[in-house]
């Protein structure tokens, strides 16, 4: 059997982390390693790792500066990386989740010839409780992607759902500074790379509890959500060909980024919208067919015109 080696990243994580090494240690398939870097913690997320050095393989490190989840996760599968031999497979791992116990185990069986193979995962609240069966049907995620929806910031690969191949790696790293997340970015080189695979099976609990660095978090305003699409985009063009990117991907990425420019700094954006409906399947959730629309309609609109028609920031 392959060794895993699970990738960690803790800050001010004390409220949960015990409960998510509980479920790295009870897996059917033990971890070879477990690296966690911890991005300057103030609370006593150090001590509780410290209390698991002789139950698990640990190698722990710590920032001395808070650098971000994405840099963060960069260093810590740098740290990882001299550990992962071929053949051996990676599992990110989030401090306020939860593993079932075979969630390693039954990605390894489906994970066949693909690069990253993903679960669905329970969702849970602060205390625990069951909210809803399904994150994928809940959040609609699709169980395809592509680098276009990629590129419109739909990503539907959580890292802690997720396994994949340390061949990888060597495509992976470093992860540029201008990635919003470190899962998309593992994503899109999985596509290129030999593919993503989803499979039904609930493999975690992801905990939404209203201070998650991701996914849970509050949805920004149409500025900042414009301006983090326009640094994405310029991100992916200057890394086309890291990421092997094809002619129509990048005229894709161009367009976009385009349009994320006149939607922030013009009244309208009229002259995309034509575009817009084209490529409807990439740049949108799949929803109802009355939430498809307005998406569309709205994506006309710049952002000095919604201020004053809707009362956006």
């Amino acid at each position: 059997m392959n060794s895993v080696h699970v990738v960690l990243c803790t800050y001010n994580g004390e409220r949960f982390l015990e409960e998510m090494l509980r479920s790295i240690v009870s897996q059917t398939i033990p971890p070879k390693t477990v690296t966690i870097l911890d991005d300057a913690s103030t609370d006593n997320t150090t001590g509780i790792v410290e209390k698991f050095s002789e139950i698990l393989p640990l190698h722990f490190h710590k920032n001395q500066k808070n650098s971000g989840h994405r840099a963060a996760f960069s260093k810590a599968l740098e740290y990882a990386r001299p550990f992962v031999e071929p053949g051996d497979f990676i599992a990110l791992a989030d401090q306020d989740d939860i593993w079932e116990p075979t969630k390693n185990e039954t990605l390894l069986k489906e994970i066949g010839d693909a690069a990253l193979a993903f679960g669905d995962a329970q969702i849970i609240d602060g205390d625990g409780k069951k909210t809803a069966d399904s994150w994928r049907a809940q959040a609609h995620i699709s169980k395809v992607t592509n680098i276009d929806r990629q590129v419109a910031g739909i990503n539907n690969v959580t890292g802690m759902i997720s396994l994949f191949r340390g061949e990888l790696l060597e495509k992976i790293l470093p992860i540029p500074e201008g990635v919003t997340v470190h899962d998309r970015w593992i994503a899109m080189m999985a596509l290129k790379n030999g593919g993503v695979k989803a499979i039904d099976q609930v493999v975690a609990k992801y905990r939404i509890h209203g201070n998650n660095a991701v996914g849970g978090a509050a949805t920004p305003c149409m500025s900042e959500t414009l301006k983090t699409a326009i640094s994405w985009n310029e991100t992916i063009l200057a890394n086309s060909q890291r990421l092997e990117m094809t002619p129509g991907e990048i005229a894709f990425a161009k367009r976009h980024l385009a349009w994320s420019r006149r939607k922030l700094n013009c009244a309208t954006a009229l002259r995309d919208l034509p575009w817009v409906f084209a490529h409807r399947n990439d740049l949108f959730l799949k929803t109802s067919a009355v939430t498809r629309l307005k998406q569309i309609l709205f994506s006309g609109l710049g952002l000095s015109l919604a201020r004053k028609l809707f009362g956006k920031s």
